[in-house]
């Protein structure tokens, strides 16, 4: 049987390669490969293997070698209005011109060649064209409903530039709604395409109907099927179940409480602080979740699936039920918790001398806000009296606070002296009224107590990761690899157009971006150096090997201290939890959690993509529906990014809009490849340019504002 398998496999390669570029139809080439033997099912077998090596391609008419006329078999990965991207199987990303996609929809796989570029290279890929769809698997879409006469047209959100006819609408729609839709009917060309209206999200002039179709369209469910929430319903029923606080270490004396934002719910992280003769005793305790959600439980699986909590203007799509999120497993104060404490000493210089994982029940004194005790520091450093309000809420924990800061202060020091890069990033805070409408964006600020908190979480995610790599068992480490060599030329290379300085190096290290930084932090184009050294840096992902964190200059570092919104977290909750508390040895730990610290990282690192692109989708909507009620203003703003169609222009509120290449006057104008647009040579609009300009747009259904410049 291997012999006449091998020997259909070089016979079907022959016949394929004598029709060249033309395919042959199955019933043909097995007629043709046969001869005096009639084995269909080995002949079936050879042909499935030449398609899975990728030697062979089936199309609509047959079968055709791949490399006839220089083709290869690639995925629709991305579609944009104008052009879109086709991945191929070793991973490469193929650039299509919206003219050359033949009307591929995303996840359609497809027949491709590359095709010659004109001029100088557009981008870092390649240039293709669709030869022939494959295999059709895109069906859905949102856009925006519009009556077109007596029609019913859909303009995409991203397909296409031409609207989409509808043939087909299962629900009322009014003109101006945001919809779902299918392709029911496929043309040669997105614009020829038909489509089927199912779904109504409402009106595409608000930012929470176009919230809710990025959710569907990113597979974010909002609502938890029935057996998670009975599992969800019987842990809240069962609290702390009787005899479990006698297990523990019993911190409930101790002066521990929490602080995050006002509004927060899911609150995950509590903190103690003590300073002694040798130095500090530093307490991070994290709600235990692993006590509530069990392995291979409904939470559990559904927990996995979606990975991390997704948070977006006033809203969040949580990874647990509220039943848990905000509720038994939320640190709430005065109430008993059960909770997974890293307990640490500190040396007088902040370095850890010594640490443990307990399980322990405590007691949060205290629901603690950032802006509340930045106040209380504040009253302290400049030598006033606390607010009555905040005395009284806070009484008794004055020394601690105090406490907190001093102890911070030397995290940093040791921070900066590892030469850790201080990225400084704008992000925004949406302001949103009763109705759900966005009416201010401000600046997202960050205070000594924010700080504080950042500082405690990584030494206990630092000592997570560091039990688990000196006993080398399974884990999800949080690593952030070295930049690639291509983007720390590019930062170079603009460092230098920028007659920024530069340390001299010959391998990239984080304390050479710091340096940077540190140079330009007093410049007026700080902000877009944040932005360019930040995109120098490799991405911060999931990962079940050490290979340690670039940016935080850290050999050990892992995501411990919210497992209420972090599927990662929860993972290394459970492992620690078998090492620590019920004593499983180092060999149990490697069988039993080996597949599923790869599996976890792998899920939750996708998780986290998609979870940054809704967050971000979403509050782009919010932000344009804020700049609808400003059309016509003037603005002052600074030019962040320049590119062949236009430049963007950032506001001091963080809004971001775009300057089309076509508005601007006494053009034209040509992009130099970099951060310039050129007339005749001389640089005229630059990356950290300041400038005026007019709200020219604001699109809420795609995201997108629009700024032109106004004359001088």
């Amino acid at each position: 049987m291997a012999e006449t398998f091998d020997i259909y496999k070089t016979r079907i390669k022959e016949i394929l390669k004598q029709s060249g570029k033309k395919s042959v139809p199955f019933k043909v080439l097995y007629n043709k490969c046969k001869g005096r033997k009639n084995n269909l099912p080995e002949f079936k077998r050879a042909l499935a293997s030449l398609e899975k090596s990728g030697d062979v391609i089936e199309t609509k008419a047959g079968y055709k070698l791949a490399e006839a006329g220089g083709m290869f078999k690639a995925t629709v990965s991305r579609i944009n209005k104008t052009f879109g991207f086709i991945e191929k199987d070793d991973g490469t990303e193929v650039f299509v011109p919206g003219k050359f996609l033949m009307g591929a929809m995303p996840g359609d796989v497809v027949l491709a060649k590359l095709i010659p570029q004109k001029g100088e290279q557009r981008g870092e890929t390649p240039d293709g064209e669709v030869v022939e769809i494959i295999e059709e698997r895109f069906s859905e879409f949102t856009g925006v409903a519009e009556r077109d006469g007596s029609s019913l047209v859909i303009h995409p959100d991203t397909l296409a530039k031409e609207p989409i006819i509808v043939v087909k609408c299962d629900v009322e729609v009014q003109s101006g709604d945001k919809v779902l839709a299918e392709i029911c009917k496929r043309g040669q060309r997105h614009s020829e395409h038909r489509a089927r209206i199912k779904a109504v999200f409402g009106d595409s002039d608000r930012a929470v109907s176009s919230a809710e179709a990025i959710l569907y369209m990113n597979g974010v469910e909002t609502e938890f099927p029935n057996a998670v929430m009975d599992e969800a319903r019987f842990a809240e029923h069962m609290g702390i179940p009787e005899g479990e606080t006698e297990r523990r270490l019993d911190l409930r004396d101790e002066i521990i409480f929490t602080i995050d934002g006002a509004d927060t719910k899911d609150i995950d992280d509590a903190i103690s602080v003590k300073k002694t003769e040798d130095g500090w005793e530093l307490g991070v305790h994290i709600a235990d979740v692993s006590f509530y959600v069990k392995p291979h439980s409904e939470l559990d699986k559904d927990a996995f699936r979606r990975g991390t909590s997704i948070y977006y203007a006033n809203k969040v799509v949580p990874m647990l039920p509220k039943e848990l999120s905000n509720g038994i497993c939320s640190l709430n104060p005065q109430e008993d918790r059960l909770a997974f404490s890293c307990l640490m000493k500190l040396g007088k210089d902040g370095s850890l001398l010594k640490y443990k994982f307990s399980k322990t029940v405590i007691r949060s004194r205290v629901k603690g806000v950032y802006s509340e005790v930045n106040k209380i520091l504040d009253a302290v450093e400049s030598g006033t009296e606390i607010p009555t309000e905040l005395a009284e809420k806070y009484d008794g924990l004055t020394e601690t606070i105090v406490n907190m800061e001093k102890l911070a202060e030397i995290l940093t020091a040791n921070k900066l002296r590892r030469g850790a890069p201080q990225i400084e990033t704008s992000e925004a805070k949406l302001i949103i009224d009763e109705n759900e409408t966005c009416v201010d964006v401000l600046p997202r600020e960050r205070g000594k107590s924010e700080l504080i908190i950042e500082e405690f979480m990584l030494m206990a995610n630092t000592a997570a990761a560091k039990t688990a790599n000196e006993r080398k068992i399974p884990f999800v480490y949080r690593i952030h690899e070295d930049p690639a060599p291509e983007k720390v030329s590019e930062l170079l290379d603009v460092a230098a157009r920028m007659n920024i300085k530069v340390p001299h190096f010959t391998e990239i290290k984080a304390k050479h971006l710091a340096e940077i930084l540190e140079k330009t932090k007093d410049s007026p184009l700080a902000p877009v150096i944040n932005n360019l050294v930040l995109r120098s840096m490799a991405k911060a992902k999931y990962s079940d090997q050490p290979v340690g964190h670039f940016g935080l200059v850290l050999a050990d570092y892992a995501h411990f201290t919210s497992p209420i919104r972090r599927y990662p977290d929860l993972a290394i909750h459970r492992i620690l939890t078998d090492l620590c508390y019920n004593k499983e040895p180092d060999e149990f730990l490697r069988k039993r959690y080996a597949a599923f610290a790869h599996d976890a990282s792998e899920q939750s690192s996708n998780c986290e993509l998609t979870a940054m692109r809704v967050e971000r989708d979403c509050d782009d909507c919010y932000i344009a529906e804020y700049m609808k009620g400003h059309l016509g203003e003037e603005f002052d703003g600074m030019i962040v990014s320049v590119q062949e169609f236009g430049f963007f222009v950032q506001l001091p509120n963080t809004v971001e809009g775009l300057v089309r290449i076509e508005t601007l006057k006494n053009g034209p104008y040509d992009f130099d490849g970099h951060f310039t647009l050129t007339k005749s040579g001389n640089a005229v609009f630059s990356v950290g340019d300041k400038i005026r300009v007019t709200c020219a747009g604001a699109n809420v259904a795609s995201g997108q504002v629009d700024f032109t410049v106004c004359e001088e």
